[in-house]
């Protein structure tokens, strides 16, 4: 896949207090990650989730969702790079999640602007670190790459469209280079892949009251 590597990103420092990521900004403002603030808006559906299957089974399936979220992330960034993906150290069902999206990222992403950057905003004071950038169809994207035991309901993934919305404004902020789209792809166990696309838009202003309550909770 063809890149344009016209920007230069700083590395940002990290610290974690209290189960929350902060990141470091070059002028040293200590902004809270996105992934934390929007945490506020899943908190208790999760509590209720642990709740009814109990601590233990709860604690195994979210350690088995994150490292396969990992390795399948890792996987598309090796592929968006020219790299070989499914290398010997690679569990099978990785494999098999990552050859369900393939097809999907060879029809629609080219021209990458940037792949696992952090980003930052001083109008949002928030930070993170973006999946990737790129021209999805031809249209410069935020592209977040997630996976998932079900299939998800539109109305269920509110947050992610936050939180790509939250990239789009840091990367023009930074960069000078306005982002509308906003693609989230989905790889689902023993299902196709699911593709939402939006606009930045109409979640932007949800994401910025949802950074208002964090700030009356935590303070600034």
């Amino acid at each position: 896949m063809h890149r344009k590597d016209a920007f230069q990103f700083t590395e940002l420092k990290t610290e974690n207090k209290d189960d929350r990521r902060f990141y470091i900004t070059p002028d040293g403002a200590a902004y809270p990650s996105i992934t934390t603030v929007l945490k506020l808006l899943s908190h208790k559906s999760i509590m209720e989730w642990r709740k009814r299957v109990g601590n233990d089974v709860a604690n195994a399936i979210s350690a088995k969702a994150s490292r396969r979220g990992t390795a399948v992330h890792y996987m598309c960034e090796d592929y968006i790079n020219n790299l070989n993906p499914c290398h010997k150290e690679r569990m099978p069902a990785d494999i098999e999640t990552f050859k369900s999206i393939q097809p999907v990222i060879d029809e629609n992403i080219n021209n990458i602007y940037a792949q696992e950057i952090p980003l930052f905003s001083n109008y949002l004071k928030l930070a993170g670190r973006v999946d990737c950038v790129a021209e999805w169809g031809g249209k410069l994207s935020i592209i977040d790459f997630k996976t998932s035991r079900k299939v998800k309901k539109k109305e269920w993934i509110d947050n992610y469209f936050m939180q790509a919305s939250g990239y789009a404004v840091m990367f023009e902020e930074l960069t000078g280079q306005p982002i509308t789209n906003l693609v989230i792809l989905i790889a689902v166990d023993d299902n196709p892949p699911q593709v939402f696309v939006e606009h930045r838009d109409k979640w932007i202003h949800k994401l910025i009251d949802t950074r208002k309550q964090y700030e009356e909770l935590y303070g600034i």
